[in-house]
């Protein structure tokens, strides 16, 4: 099922100054807009790029406003490409493993884990299989540091879900609100 969505992004804090409306997936943003302070995600969930192409740092949002690109732990307001996360259902089941190929000791869950090393006793993670919905990695625990969209599929390294290294403090499903 394709997804319909719309975003709003505005060159400076709280919604103002020049702003460009999206619904679909844009590997260049750079035409529309030259920085990126704000954002009003008004229906889906995205994923926001600091480069173009969909390079660079990844920030995961759902519906909701963003009046300062902290709001969404931004680096800095950078926001060069954006796409639209289509598999948002309700339906949510996904396997790490200690070791890469899907080695090593798994763990297997169904909800967000807020402190992976607490509840697993291990903070890397060198691969994962996500068989139902979509998820987001999350570098340091409460959802916190680096961010990574892992849609369906199987990631038998790190860098498939564009890490630099196995550091996972928690993750959570995407889902729409």
């Amino acid at each position: 099922m394709d997804r319909v969505g719309k975003i709003v992004f505005y060159e400076d804090r709280d919604f103002q100054g020049r702003y460009y409306e999206c619904n679909s997936d844009c590997p260049e943003l750079n035409t529309h807009f030259s920085r990126c302070n704000s954002v009003r995600v008004e229906s889906g969930a995205w994923v926001l790029y600091e480069r173009p192409n969909y390079l660079g740092y990844q920030y995961i949002l759902t519906r909701g406003e963003y009046p300062d690109f902290q709001s969404w732990m931004g680096y800095n307001d950078s926001i060069r490409s954006c796409r639209i996360i289509r598999n948002t259902s309700g339906v949510f089941s996904i396997r790490v493993y200690e070791r890469p190929d899907f080695s090593g000791q798994m763990l297997e869950c169904t909800e967000d884990v807020n402190n992976l090393p607490e509840r697993w006793h291990l903070r890397e993670v060198h691969s994962a299989q996500v068989p139902e919905g979509t998820w987001v990695f999350f570098e340091l625990p409460n959802y916190r540091g680096r961010q990574y969209l892992l849609e369906r599929g199987q990631y038998r390294r790190f860098n498939e879900w564009a890490a630099m290294n196995p550091n996972v403090g928690s993750f959570r499903r995407v889902r729409e609100f």
